[in-house]
């Protein structure tokens, strides 16, 4: 019989950390996919990181995930973005080639023990009183298992849109899966329909270079993962510039009546943070230009990647686009942009675990739960296999906070709020950035993952490692002093303009915004750069920090005030009848998540709090 404790569906980006994660934790796991090539592809943009999701990505590795490592060994363009603002808003961002990383991905799945992979179309899912039980193939073949994670990507009912013409797919060169959206659609669950999409891709030879503007990585180049070195590193490349104009924008919209969204045949919502172009000149119609990047996709690759023309134009009309652009002029296009829209679930149906409210043992992981982005995916993916792995082995839950991860920011907002339009990450949605900074997602979770035993030696080592550099160095810039006057005093203040009139340890002239670690006498050469951005963010944020901590015991206080699982909300005194629906909806596990729901307000939560004091006095509580 084939019989596994934990099935992942699809082989993207949730999927493959879904499965490894699992396997790692001694769980017979099974991942099953419709292309075994295709495990880890990068359909759209073969980038990682970026604004808030390369925390995603680090919070990721740091837990022993597979992203970051695998972007190390793929990143061929590297930029560290808002690196004049502060640590806390700082992102690394990895142009990666799209078949190193791929490899990497497939790599590293090999060496994942209890893990088999089967390459099939999932058709069906059997569930037996509310509980999951097995799958079946399109070939007859059924599956068993305790716990079943989808990771379905845009494959569900998934329908491509060039222009006015429709076909079925969940991306270029692959089928939709359209058997199980039937089958998930009638377990009545909330589901609607999204829709994202890819610029034309254009090859490399047929764009004059020289008319555009150099676009060179960061020197010294960084590393993404916690764990890599620079030596795994390939060849660095380019990336390049240029600007849609006016003649452009007119293209755009002399073919507008063509355009899937604009004509109606588009029911599904677009990322309002990564739209189309025609959605961008539309919306900025006072813009005369937007910018483009012209990414490789790869170090032997022809292709070029034009990231900020996503369009579902006809063939025709992005040809026009295209050779209207500066440099584009006599690009040929070798595989044209599109829409792709599929079917999503509503993530208020699940519990933070990731875990369906309603039916045991069943996970929903990545854009099936209303996201966008490969490192939202990746963060979904490894929470769901640890705890479809934890059920397995009846050791609990795990749950990431919202001053925990970014992790925890991001599925608190999809069971709390749900989602109408394409979730991804940003640096604003948490609340407490200034702790859950990039520099630190080992310091936060590394521990957590070694708890779980999905901590790697080497990672384990380093964090180990990081952390009594840190500790030592912190002791000893608290314990020196900076005397004034001193040419060390001098230099300082030549080089930063900042002047000492007394005895200050160097950890107070840290504080000072103009200094840097650098700047300091006596510095430790053997610090790394990554233990250095550490100290100085600790440093520089204290008396914020401080604040956001205290802001954290408060918020811990009402998370720790627990909801009876079996309340009536209908019995709160007070309420108002649409909190109800909503509570009664949402069944928020603590008052702290019931505080999340829009349109419960604070005076609503007074009254819910009084029910439950009652509630517990007459239990005996």
């Amino acid at each position: 019989m084939n019989k596994f404790e934990v099935i992942v569906i699809g082989g993207g980006h949730a999927g493959v950390e879904a499965a490894d994660v699992a396997s790692r934790m001694g769980v017979p796991t099974l991942l099953i996919t419709h292309d075994l090539l295709k495990i880890g592809e990068m359909s759209c943009n073969p980038a990682i990181g970026g604004i808030g999701k390369s925390h995603l990505a680090k919070e990721v590795d740091a837990l022993g995930g597979l992203m970051a490592k695998s972007a190390d060994r793929a990143g061929i363009h590297y930029r560290v973005l808002n690196s004049t603002k502060g640590q806390a808003v700082r992102a690394t961002r990895v142009q990666t080639d799209r078949d190193l990383y791929k490899q990497a991905i497939q790599d590293l799945l090999a060496q994942s023990e209890n893990l088999s992979i089967v390459e099939g179309s999932v058709t069906d899912i059997s569930i037996k009183n509310s509980v999951i039980q097995s799958i079946t193939t399109s070939e007859g073949e059924e599956y068993f298992a305790s716990s079943i994670i989808l990771t379905t990507g845009t494959f569900l009912g998934g329908v491509m849109h060039t222009g006015l013409t429709q076909s079925s797919g969940g991306r270029v060169g692959d089928p939709a899966s359209i058997e199980l959206a039937q089958k998930l659609r009638d377990l009545n669950l909330p589901v609607g329909r999204l829709k994202t999409g890819t610029p034309p891709r254009l090859h490399k030879e047929s764009i004059d270079w020289s008319s555009l503007i150099p676009q060179p990585g960061d020197k010294p180049t960084p590393l993404l993962s916690y764990t890599s070195t620079a030596k795994n590193r390939p060849q660095q490349m380019d990336c390049f510039m240029t600007r849609t104009n006016k003649d452009t924008h007119e293209v755009i919209r002399d073919y507008l009546h063509e355009s899937p969204m604009y004509s109606g045949v588009i029911e599904g919502v677009g990322p309002r943070y990564c739209p189309s172009i025609e959605d961008k000149v539309m919306r900025f119609s006072e813009r005369d230009s937007h910018q483009i990047f012209a990414e490789p996709e790869g170090l032997n690759s022809d292709l070029i990647y034009p990231n900020g023309i996503s369009t579902s134009l006809p063939l025709e009309a992005q040809e026009k686009l295209v050779r209207s652009i500066k440099g584009f002029e006599n690009a040929e296009i070798v595989r044209p942009g599109y829409a792709i829209e599929y079917d999503y679930f509503n993530p208020t149906c699940l519990k933070h675990t990731l875990e369906l409210k309603d039916i045991k043992g069943l996970y929903f992981a990545g854009q099936i739960n209303g996201t966008t982005g490969y490192e939202e995916a990746a963060a979904q993916g490894i929470v769901a296999g640890i705890n479809a792995a934890l059920s397995v082995k009846k050791q609990g839950t795990f749950e990431l906070k919202r001053d925990e991860a970014y992790i925890g920011v991001l599925i608190d907002d999809l069971v709390s709020l749900g989602t109408k339009e394409p979730y991804r990450m940003f640096t604003s949605r948490a609340e407490y950035r200034l702790i859950l900074r990039e520099d630190n997602a080992d310091m936060r979770l590394t521990q957590r993952g070694k708890d779980l035993g999905i901590v790697q030696d080497n990672l384990w080592e380093k964090y180990i490692t990081k952390k009594e550099l840190s500790s030592s160095e912190l002791s000893r810039l608290k314990t020196n002093k900076l005397k004034p006057n001193s040419p060390e005093a001098l230099k300082i203040e030549l080089d930063t303009g900042e002047k000492t009139t007394n005895n200050i340890s160097f950890y107070e002239m840290l504080k000072r915004p103009k200094v840097l670690y650098g700047h300091l006498p006596q510095i430790n050469e053997t610090v790394p750069s990554n233990v250095i951005d550490e100290i100085e963010a600790s440093v520089k944020y204290e008396g914020y920090i401080k604040r956001q901590k205290a802001d954290i015991e408060k918020l811990q206080r009402n998370e720790n005030t627990r909801i009876p699982d079996h309340i009536d909300y209908t019995n709160v005194v007070g309420l108002s009848n649409e909190v109800k629906q909503k509570l009664n909806e949402a069944r928020p596990e603590s008052i702290a998540r019931a505080s999340r729901l829009p349109g419960v307000t604070p005076a609503a939560i007074s009254l819910l709090m009084i029910h439950i004091k009652k509630h517990k006095r007459a239990v005996g509580e």
